[in-house]
């Protein structure tokens, strides 16, 4: 009888361990068995704000995240290379807008993607060209305040 009551218990708290364990890999956003999709680069000249595991949008719909953030230093000008990692396959133009955009007013910051019409199709590993940094609204609002506009 009491191995029984221990086989029961053992079943039950391996059920529980495993709904838990599925609960944090989906609540936590996080990709465990998913191989699919292709990486992107964009480079930018200011990302402040966006952060690894950003959410890349297109129309309004999830279709990625950020991969990737690091300085890239030329001999005329530094940048932000961002890695972006589409979950989907899909086709995206050569001539496709990569735009640091901010979800609300002071929300967090994502990738927002606006597919051009060119009939050529970006490879695995390519990188858009036309890029949009973000907007910083704290110096825009400061250059308004202190007069800095004219």
């Amino acid at each position: 009888m009491d191995s029984k009551r221990s086989a029961a218990v053992g079943v039950f708290v391996l059920v529980g361990l495993l709904c838990v364990a599925y609960m944090t890999i989906k609540l936590g956003k996080m990709e465990v068995f998913s191989d699919e999709g292709f990486e992107l680069k964009a480079s930018f000249t200011n990302v402040s704000g966006l952060r690894v595991g950003a959410d890349i949008e297109m129309a309004g719909v999830p279709v990625g995240k950020v991969a990737a953030i690091e300085l890239v230093r030329s001999e005329t000008q530094t940048t932000a290379m961002v890695t972006l990692r589409f979950e989907r396959d899909l086709q995206l133009p050569d001539d496709t807008i990569a735009s640091v955009r901010t979800a609300g007013l002071i929300g967090d910051k994502f990738i927002d993607v606006a597919p051009g019409g060119s009939m050529d199709i970006l490879e695995a590993g390519d990188t858009i060209v036309d890029t949009e940094p973000a907007l910083d609204l704290g110096s825009l609002i400061g250059k308004y305040a202190f007069g800095g506009v004219k």
